[in-house]
Formats: structure tokens, sequence, C-alpha cells
């Protein structure tokens, strides 16, 4: 009002008032526009407040996560922003038991510098750096169980936990609390996963769930996610040597939608070879070696995308062969050979090994036979079988060839003589011809002989002593003559294939079991 009477008083009459009505009325609307700007920039800005705010004690990991992922400042569909490159592949997991020492688990210090994070992290963690720009994925896997459904199959199951951590500057925070991470498996919709695939393996087992296991974000905007997978592996095998094979089953994980330029994974630590569970299980699986590696180019599906491989080599149960399918084998072929021991003309008991033997072995060999895959090529199995049945049956052919040539009519009325053996036998007349030729006399230089007379001592054979030739020297008195040689009785014949056949049946059944297990096991 003073304005305006001043107004009036110098002469502007009423003319001045409404020009400073609206002066006073756009001074006003602007200050209060810019007050409100002010308050909306205020709230923006507290609402963009670093991530390095201090929560209060006793704010709940939903609150803070709340505050974190609000959609003005946490986008899940831009990848995170790589702000510091050397924080890479040498990174120990917080709280992990091989951190390192110096690691702080105290309480947050609301006065520390806001670098300290990145300072936690030692010389060897650092060791490596990648193109600025590349988020780098650091994956571990650790083993739970191992399973076979069927050893005869190049399919295993394996149940592990693959662990993938990541730096997101964006979800750094400060809180007094004593805990050092925020538990977000119920915000995993609203945070940026790696699109981590599974390639080069079978088929997932199901159930999948629960495939989120854990979902951990530290205080320095580490995010630790953890996830249990159970995959059936189409392993590589050598049926051609089964089942002296080493299965080698592999499997790899890649990202689906971004190049190598984009994410970066590597293995944790740079290990060589997978965790273990201390409660590690295995069903039928036995695992020799493992390791970890990065995709070679030609086993990659797509080479310009990260790709890491993890190797499992298993090798079959050899004492589950051995008592099952290679002892019984060796035990009813050894038992055939019985019958070689046996006399020529007990046909009951020489049938029945012979027989029974045979049809036994058939009864294992097809139990186990149904059970493998069934290939083109000749296996270690299929030698095995064929080569025992072959022995099976050469001695059951045997039998019949003995019994066969013991039946025969002798010729010449030949006699012989039962209960001796047919080696023995033989062997003084054998004995005597080496007589002979051992005592014959020397023959001097001038073809003279050395020795008394012209061979009054001289070893002759006699046909005149009885009923059995016999041999003596030629001055006893009976006359020298040779006897001719007689076709060998039946019987005779017969037990001396018998005698033959226990010393090369077993000898050839000893070289194969040799040759096999020292071919087929040095077969790499």
């Amino acid at each position: 009002m003073g304005w305006v009477a001043l107004g009036r008083r110098a002469g502007g009459g009423g003319r001045l008032a409404p020009i400073l009505s609206l002066s006073l009325a756009s001074l006003a609307s602007s200050l209060v526009f810019s007050t409100f700007c002010i308050l909306t920039l205020a709230l923006t800005l507290a609402s963009l407040v670093s991530a390095d705010d201090i929560f209060e004690e006793g704010k709940s990991d939903k609150e803070i996560l709340d505050n974190l992922l609000l959609s003005t400042r946490y986008d899940k569909r831009l990848l995170p922003p790589v702000q510091d490159a050397d924080f890479c592949c040498g990174m120990r997991w917080p709280g992990d038991a091989t951190e390192v020492s110096n690691r702080s688990t105290t309480a947050y210090d609301p006065n520390e510098n806001n670098n300290q994070n990145k300072n936690q992290y030692t010389q060897h963690e650092l060791h490596r750096t990648h193109l600025r720009g590349t988020l780098t994925v650091n994956v571990s896997v650790l083993l739970l169980s191992l399973a076979s459904p069927d050893e005869s199959s190049l399919k295993y199951e394996v149940e592990f936990l693959l662990q993938q951590q990541w730096y997101d500057p964006r979800l750094r925070y400060s809180n007094r609390s004593r805990y050092e991470f925020l538990n977000a498996i119920h915000h995993h919709n609203d945070i940026w996963l790696p699109d981590t695939y599974f390639i080069m393996h079978g088929d997932f087992k199901d159930p999948l769930i629960p495939v989120h296991f854990a979902l951990r974000i530290y205080r320095n905007g580490t995010v630790n996610y953890l996830m249990r997978r159970h995959l059936i592996l189409s392993c590589q095998g050598r049926l051609n040597i089964f089942p002296f094979d080493d299965p080698l089953c592999s499997f790899a994980i890649e990202s689906i939608s971004y190049e190598q330029t984009a994410i970066t994974y590597v293995w944790k630590n740079d290990e060589g070879t997978l965790r273990k569970s201390p409660s590690l299980t295995t069903l039928n699986a036995y695992l020799i070696q493992n390791q970890t590696i990065t995709c070679p180019i030609k086993a990659s599906w797509r080479g310009n995308y990260s790709c890491l491989k993890v190797d499992l080599m298993f090798t079959r149960d050899r004492a589950f062969y051995f008592t099952t399918v290679f002892i019984p084998g060796i035990i009813l072929v050894t038992s055939s050979f019985i019958t070689f021991w046996l006399e020529w003309n007990a046909v009951p008991a020489r049938v029945m090994i012979g027989v029974t033997t045979m049809l036994n072995f058939f009864t294992t060999s097809n139990g186990f036979r149904s059970t493998l895959p069934v290939v083109s090529n000749l296996t270690a199995m299929n030698v095995w079988d064929g080569v025992c049945m072959c022995f099976i049956y050469a001695s059951l052919l045997e039998f019949v060839c003995v019994n066969y040539v013991g039946r025969k009519r002798p010729l010449h009325n030949v006699v012989y003589r039962p209960g001796e053996n047919p080696v023995t036998q033989r062997l003084p007349a054998v004995l005597s011809r080496i007589g002979i030729i051992l005592a014959s006399p020397l023959k001097r230089e001038g073809g003279t002989t050395t020795g008394a007379g012209s061979g009054a001592n001289e070893i002759v054979a006699c046909t005149n002593c009885g009923p059995n030739p016999c041999t003596h020297t030629a001055t006893n008195g009976c006359a020298a003559e040779v006897r001719k040689k007689e076709p060998p009785h039946p019987i005779r014949v017969a037990k001396t294939i018998d005698v033959i056949a226990r010393i090369t049946f077993p000898a050839a059944y000893f070289v194969f079991i040799t040759f096999f297990f020292i071919h087929y096991k040095g077969v790499t």
C-alpha cells in the first residue's frame, strides 16, 4: 500500500497501481516456482543421491533394496557401468574362506574414504586388466553330486552350484548394520543378471526349482549370484573298448545375447579344477579328473562370445565287471576243461559238464549284453564272449571226437591193456630207440669200427620173445628181427588226445586272457 500511495503522490494518478500489482504478483509467482523447482531438485537429488548414503541401523534389506532399485536410479535393462577395469578375474568373494585377511569386516564408518572399498583388494587380486567397458563375470562351480543311471550308457547326472559374481557400482550402499550383505533373493526380478545358458550338454533334469538359490549384494556393489543346476550330460566314450574306456563329459556356459566386448566370463581365482563339496556324493560314477578351461575356438558355437568349458572324465567300476563278467566267465571256461581228466567213455559226466557250462555262459552273457548299447563295430565284450564260447564249445567237440575215436574197431586185432597210460606205455620203446642210437659202435677212420667183433653187443628188436616184442643184444640166441610198425589202438589214440588237450586248452586260454587284458587296458 505504501508503494501505491507513493505512486499516487508522484502524480501518476491511478496508473502506477496496476503495474506495481502485476509486478508483485509476478515476483511472488516466480518465488513460488523457484521454491518448487528447488524442492523438486532436492527431491531428485535425494533420489539420485550417491550409493554410499548411510542407512541407519535397523533398516531391513527390503527397505534398502527398495531405495537402491528405484526406477529413477536403476534400470535392470542396462549393463552395470564398468568404472574399475581392474576389478576382474583375480577377485575373491566377500565371505569366502579364501579371502584376504585384510578385508574389512567391521561396521561402516561414515568418515571413511569412499575409495577404500576398491583398496580392500590386494595386488594379487588386481593383477589383470580388461578393456574398459567390458563387464567381467567371475564364475565358479561347486560339485554336489555325481551319478550314472546306467554303467553301460554314456549319460551322467551332475548336480552343482553355479556361482557368478560381478561388480555393479549402482548398488553400492553404506549401512551401520553389522551385516555385510543384503539378501536380494526376492528382488532378483528387479536386478540385472547375466543371461548365462548352457551349451554342449545333454538335458536338464526336473525339477528345476529351486533354481535361484542365493542372491547377495555387498556394500561395495559386488553381486553374488548362486544357483543350483542338475544336468544330464551326454558323454563321449569308446564303446569298442568297453568297459576299459574313460568317458569324457563336457558342458560349457556362454552369454546368449552379450558379445565378448560387453561381457567376459572368467574362472574365479584362475582355478584350474572344480571345487568339490565336502559332502560330495557319487552313485555309480567315478570321477578321476576334471578341468576348467576357456572354450577353444573350434569347440565354441560362436567365436565372438565369451565361453567357459568344464571337462569331467569318469572311469568304469572295474571291480564290478570283474566280479560280474570276467571271473564268472573264467570259472565256466575252466570248468569245461575238467572233462579232459575224466575217462574217455564217461559219457554222462562229460556231456553234463560240457552242456551245463555252455548254457550257463549263454545265460550270463545274454543277461549282461542286454544292457549294452548296440554298436556296429566289434567291441571288447564281443571278443570276450566269442572266445570264451569257442573254448567251451571246443571242449565239447573234443569229447565228441575222443568218444568217436575210442569206439572205433581196432585194426589187425591190436590188443589194448586197460589202465595203461598211452604216454608212459610208449616211453620204453622211445627210450630203447634212443639207447640203440647211443650204444651203436663208433666207426674208425678207414671204415673200421671200435668195439669188440662185428656188433655182437648190438641192441636189436625181437618178435620171438612172446606176445609182446622186446629188445635185447644180438648174442642172446634170439634171431634179430625188426618188428613192423602196427597201427595204434583207438583207445590209446583217444587217451592221447585227452592228454594233449589237458595241456593245450589251458595254455591257450591263459595266453588269450593275458593278451586280452593287456591289449584293451593299454588302449588310450
